[in-house]
């Protein structure tokens, strides 16, 4: 499948990630790096770090911004975004980011519940759902009039797993009604809702469509105009599906082991896998969260508790587990963090107990993909570290 994320790799690629509070300025982050005395001598060895990882694993082009305590302190970018043109990786390039995308939807649910327009118990389906009769009427297969916002956010709906069955790489032709339509028709859940935790895109696509119905809004705008924007951001948009659909800045992606980058429905993953950004943008989100620095915080400390808080279905590990849209640490006192993978696609952003805040993007993947996941992961680790005033 496009997206390789079970269990297995949850725990390889997420456990790996030692991913607190970050960073946001309108200023350039290669000034403000040049400004940091902190860092200053030390980027011939972070740059050292991300050649190496580029050489092993085939890298055409990566791209890294790092932050702390409310500033940029370190961006720089490698290679190549589009290798048959010879253009280079800009600070404006921009990438898909996968699954990255899921803590921006978690982030959207929240300030949505914070404006009393959805509650986290909601049900999704149904003539009292968030969602009416719009994707098919009752009666419907067993326990989906029982799925909840919560439940969705949280990986717990009870089925539509990451797998071979996974609804959101089947039917590319579709569009979001008709695929969650004949998926809450002919696919089952096959546990009760909130007892079994399996990683779940559809459950994303459907937070999507319930944005969309309490705000009147196409998810895209409605997000980028009350989340991203709020933070400063204004050139991250949902990604297209072919390498003619490319926005402007978008960086070509090359699949390695037969993967095909533009044979995915990426625009219709909106929600849960479709933004392009760039390292800059996720680090001034994941910024504005909290509010560090100058960010206006997105959310209120009780949201960003319950938001961080794992379900107790995702049990996976007794230290790293799943809350909502979000990989944590210390049951939502340390590290928060998300990857993302697809065809040609490699993500990961992260925000440390310690103060800082970081995004790495490259745009190829390898199989295993779990692996180039926590090698990707490791070596922005291994960059910060080149740096003890920062702490991490």
């Amino acid at each position: 499948m496009a997206n390789q994320f079970n269990r297995r790799q949850w725990l390889k690629g997420m456990g790996a990630s030692l991913a607190g509070a970050a960073a946001f300025s309108s200023l350039s982050p290669s000034i403000l790096f040049a400004q940091d005395r902190e860092g200053g001598g030390h980027r011939g060895e972070m740059g050292r770090i991300g050649r190496e990882f580029m050489q092993k694993y085939h890298v055409p082009g990566m791209s890294v911004a790092i932050s702390k305590n409310g500033r940029f302190v370190y961006e720089h970018q490698w290679g190549m975004a589009d290798q048959q043109n010879s253009q280079q990786v800009l600070p404006s390039s921009l990438f898909r980011i996968a699954s990255v995308t899921k803590p921006i939807t978690s982030v959207t649910i929240f300030s949505l519940i914070e404006q009393g327009k959805l509650n986290l118990h909601d049900k999704v389906f149904g003539p009292n759902g968030v969602l009416g009769t719009k994707y098919g009427k009752p009666p419907y297969k067993q326990y989906v009039a029982e799925v909840t916002v919560d439940h969705l956010l949280t990986h717990t709906a009870g089925g539509w797993p990451n797998d071979g069955t996974d609804p959101m790489f089947r039917n590319e032709g579709w569009d979001h009604e008709k695929l969650i339509t004949w998926a809450i028709k002919d696919i089952p859940l096959t546990y009760a809702p909130g007892e079994h935790w399996a990683y779940s895109n559809f459950g994303y696509c459907v937070l999507g469509r319930v944005i969309e119905q309490v705000t009147g809004q196409s998810y895209s705008d409605y997000v980028r105009n009350n989340v991203l924007g709020r933070c400063g951001i204004s050139d991250m948009r949902i990604g297209g599906n072919k390498e003619r659909d490319r926005a402007a800045n978008e960086v070509v992606y090359k699949g390695q082991f037969g993967e095909n980058p533009y044979s995915m429905n990426v625009s219709r993953m909106d929600s849960h896998g479709g933004w392009i950004a760039t390292p800059g943008d996720l680090v001034r989100f994941l910024n504005g969260v909290t509010g560090a620095g100058d960010a206006p915080a997105l959310l209120n400390r009780g949201s960003i508790r319950t938001m961080t808080t794992p379900a107790p279905a995702s049990s996976q590990s007794a230290d790293v587990r799943y809350a909502r849209g979000w990989n944590v640490r210390d049951n939502g006192m340390g590290n928060w963090w998300h990857n993302g993978s697809l065809y040609g696609t490699t993500s990961i952003m992260v925000r440390t107990s310690s103060g800082m805040c970081w995004a790495a993007l490259i745009n190829t993947r390898t199989e295993p993909s779990d692996e180039i996941s926590s090698a990707l992961d490791q070596m922005v680790w291994n960059m910060v570290r080149q740096v003890p005033a920062w702490g991490a």
